[in-house]
């Protein structure tokens, strides 16, 4: 708040002895003991040295006029003390006669001089002395609006005598803003013989050092009949009030600017703007570096230096080049220094450059004291962020355009807008912690890289949204099955936050147990259904009642690289979009299904045939939704950024986001890209076999002959072992039919199918038994082996890895 006056101001009367001589060329010739007592220099410290360096502010114009014309003068001088604080005092200036034309001036405290009266006064020349004397600038106007008298006070504000005033409009008197709208307001008392309140805006009378806000009150002046003779200006000061209701603007202000967005970087930049437009010209904002992260911050011990970041800074001056430290940047409060103080106390306070501690401050980093020197700094306050009981941080405010130094009113407004703003840095700083704790729980349910698989070229994209509490429940995953198949899963919980997060690695935990048994696809979403369920009566406040708030969808597909085929199904997700190899791209027509959590619905499986080198693409709806913008329309974006894919995935990702995604993205968003091929017959032998134990010895040899071919010697025995006890089992506990068949993919994969659908188990065989070693034997000699149920009896597996190629020399 610029001039802002009352206690932030020191106001003086000069003592009786002050006297200084000033020659004609600004210097100073003489300084009295009352001088010395007054700024505090000594005759050796002022004697010789410019006089304008005493000055607080520039002198007021009536004074200028009257030095350039050697005339005597009386008015207001605002001065800085040796300790940097601002005194006003009322001063005379009378020229002497100098040799060859130059004239030094005497300087002494103005003596106020009223008109002195007989014992007995007339009732007419009371009322002079009323008007003479009355503490309130009163002037008189003719009916031409022209200067005819006024009393003392109007004529020091003024800086003007009567008789240099007398006969002259305002606006000839003093042409600066804002008199020509009052000579304007003047000339319409007089045309409409009605009275004109108005509070004008600080401004700076021409015989003042500083800034004053006034009431106006312009009356017209009648005869007894009515006609207007002139007018009369009667003018209070209401700098005061005019302060306090800006101090409540301010206030006001605050509390709609601040705190807008859960960002703690951004909320402290709104503090700092606030602070800079309503009363300060140059402001910082240092956090503790815990703060910033979104840690807990930890009480500051009174004796240790205090790390802390800079958070944000604004001043009046483009570029804020007052700074010693640019915004992001580390450093250390010294302990005792008045920013520590601010921290360790919680409690706030204003200094003068003057002041012990500040000077001290300033001398232990020469940059700082340098940067008060440079833009004349004069006054600044410390300010402690304090939320909740704890202390965040640190708010600088300092002073140089602004002449006044800060006083008491402007460190309780300064601590009441701190406080609101530490609440809501405070609840950032919370936000904060809660991203990031999401977004690491998130990180780490979703999958690290994605699997290396033959049948499939995979690319995929992952973006959370805003905030802690708009981070969702999306996840992804792809899982390598028996047989070479793959199974691709996208899905998205119901919420934000970490219960979602937590809740999605629930949800991708189990889809990875149930594909591991091999389930269609309609029956795992059947099962993870009932897992939903589960989930939210666990969150119901009654047995067996459900809360509503666990929910999610899920779309799962599982692709058979050896047929060519994906099978799919879904729960209330958006479907996928396949794009052929001609590049046509279309929605996958798949029933959609009851989202999980509902129970008690079927889900439908659909199967596709995937042409070599299709591409399909699963994603979740923070993708194709947003605000304004329907599903529809979000669909359509992404079917047509997919026709003429590229070459390359990671590219084809990149496009899509750039075409389809909103900004900012309302929901997380996943998008999995899975490029098709298939293992031709090279790669996959079948050999259908009698329910005869004299067939293994046969089969055992095609199974020989056929890693010969493939260059896979080294598996022969495991292979045999494996074939053998797989096909024995068969034909001595399934039904026909029965087959054998080899695939060469990531792996060596043994697959034995018959017609029953009894499962076998691992057990471990008693010394004297006879049997029950054969799967102990295939689970040793093999990598991993299952059991997947099908439609017409059951598959047994069993995979090893490939033995590596050796490398060229």
């Amino acid at each position: 708040m610029e001039n802002e006056p009352g206690a932030t101001t020191r106001g003086a009367a000069a003592p009786e002895d002050f006297a200084v001589v000033v020659d004609d060329r600004g210097a100073v010739m003489v300084w009295s003991a009352g001088a010395a007592r007054l700024l505090g220099y000594g005759p050796e410290e002022a004697v010789g040295r410019p006089v304008g360096r005493l000055l607080a502010a520039e002198l007021p114009p009536a004074l200028r006029r009257h030095l350039a014309a050697g005339e005597p003068w009386t008015s207001d001088l605002a001065l800085r003390t040796r300790d940097g604080d601002r005194v006003t005092v009322q001063l005379r200036g009378t020229p002497l006669a100098g040799s060859r034309g130059r004239t030094p001036w005497v300087v002494t405290p103005a003596a106020v001089l009223y008109p002195a009266g007989p014992t007995d006064p007339a009732p007419a020349e009371l009322w002079d002395l009323a008007l003479a004397q009355l503490p309130l600038p009163v002037a008189v106007y003719d009916r031409e609006a022209r200067f005819v008298t006024c009393n003392q006070v109007m004529s020091r504000a003024m800086g003007l005598t009567q008789e240099k005033m007398r006969g002259r409009t305002l606006w000839e008197i003093y042409p600066a803003p804002p008199l020509d709208e009052i000579d304007r307001l003047q000339r319409e008392v007089l045309r409409t013989g009605e009275m004109i309140f108005r509070e004008e805006q600080p401004f700076r009378a021409s015989g003042e050092v500083r800034d004053h806000a006034w009431s106006l009150f312009l009356s017209p002046l009648k005869d007894r009949a009515g006609e207007v003779l002139g007018l009369s200006a009667l003018v209070i000061d209401i700098t005061e009030q005019y302060w306090a209701r800006r101090r409540l603007a301010v206030l006001n202000d605050a509390s709609l600017r601040i705190g807008r967005s859960l960002d703690v970087t951004r909320t402290a930049e709104e503090l700092a703007e606030v602070a800079v437009e309503g009363f300060s010209d140059y402001v910082t904002v240092d956090l503790l570096e815990s703060v910033v992260q979104g840690q807990e911050p930890q009480p500051v011990p009174p004796d240790a230096p205090v790390a802390f970041r800079r958070t944000a800074q604004l001043s009046v001056v483009p570029g804020c080049p007052e700074s010693v430290l640019a915004v992001g940047e580390t450093d250390v409060y010294p302990a005792g220094s008045p920013p520590a103080q601010a921290l360790t106390t919680g409690e706030g306070a204003h200094y003068r450059m003057g002041d012990p501690g500040m000077r001290a401050w300033l001398t232990a980093s020469p940059a700082r004291a340098e940067s008060m020197r440079r833009f004349k700094i004069h006054s600044m306050m410390m300010v402690p962020l304090r939320a909740r009981g704890v202390t965040l941080g640190v708010m600088h405010l300092l002073r140089h355009r602004t002449a006044d130094p800060f006083g008491q009113d402007d460190l309780l407004l300064a601590e009441e807008i701190a406080a609101r703003a530490a609440v809501s840095i405070d609840n950032a700083r919370r936000y904060t912690r809660e991203r990031h704790t999401a977004l690491t729980l998130q990180r780490s349910l979703l999958p690290a890289r994605l699997p290396q698989v033959q049948a499939l070229d995979l690319a995929y994209r992952y973006l959370p949204a805003g905030g802690g509490e708009e981070i969702g429940g999306d996840w992804f995953d792809v899982i390598a099955l028996s047989g070479g198949r793959v199974a691709l899963v996208v899905g998205d919980v119901v919420g934000h936050g970490v219960h979602a997060s937590a809740t999605m690695g629930r949800l991708r935990t189990a889809v990875r147990t149930l594909a591991d048994v091999d389930f269609t696809p309609d029956e795992l979403l059947t099962r993870l259904d009932d897992l939903v369920l589960r989930l939210d009566r666990e969150r119901g406040s009654e047995a067996d009642a459900t809360s509503g708030e666990v929910g999610a969808t899920c779309l799962y597909a599982v692709y058979d690289p050896v047929a060519g085929r994906c099978d799919l199904a879904r729960a209330g997700h958006p479907p996928p979009i396949l794009v052929t190899p001609d590049e046509t791209a279309q929605v996958v027509d798949l029933p959609a299904g009851p989202p999980l959590g509902l129970g008690g619905l079927p889900f439908e499986a659909a199967r596709i045939d995937l042409p070599e080198g299709s591409l399909l693409a699963f994603y979740t709806d923070g993708l194709i939704e947003g605000p304004g913008r329907d599903i529809d329309v979000g669909l359509e974006l992404l079917t047509e950024a997919l026709r003429r894919p590229a070459a390359d995935l990671e590219e084809i990702c990149d496009e899509v986001l750039r075409k389809v995604r909103t900004d900012p993205p309302a929901d997380d968003i996943v998008l999995l890209l899975a490029r098709v091929s298939t293992l031709g017959a090279d790669r996959v032998r079948t050999w259908q076999i009698p329910a005869d134990p004299a067939a293994v010895a046969g089969v055992r040899r095609a199974a020989s002959e056929q890693l010969a071919a493939w260059g896979l010697s080294d598996l022969e025995f495991a292979t045999e072992l494996i074939v053998s006890e797989l096909v024995t089992n068969a034909i001595r506990y399934g039904s026909l039919p029965i087959q054998l068949r080899l695939i060469r993919a990531d792996a060596l994969i043994c697959e034995v199918s018959d017609g029953s659908n009894t499962a076998p188990h691992l057990r471990r065989a008693r010394i004297f038994d006879e049997g029950g070693r054969g799967l102990l034997l295939v689970a040793q000699v093999s990598e991993r082996w299952g059991c997947r149920q099908s439609s017409v009896g059951k598959t047994i597996w069993a995979e090893q890895p490939l033995p590596e190629e050796p490398s060229g020399g």
